[in-house]
């Protein structure tokens, strides 16, 4: 059986992706066929 997952996407301007450090997919619990995506930026709101 072959499983398909959509990893959700983050878009940012270049001075915003810039300040990216890491990101994760979470794949470990099946919720959908979707697979979210966090990521930690360095910056201050």
């Amino acid at each position: 059986m072959q499983v398909f997952c959509r990893i959700a996407h983050h878009l940012a301007t270049p001075a915003i992706a810039a300040t990216a450090r890491q990101q994760h997919i979470h794949l470990a619990q099946r919720f959908s066929d979707h697979a979210p995506l966090t990521i930690d930026y360095d910056f201050s709101l």
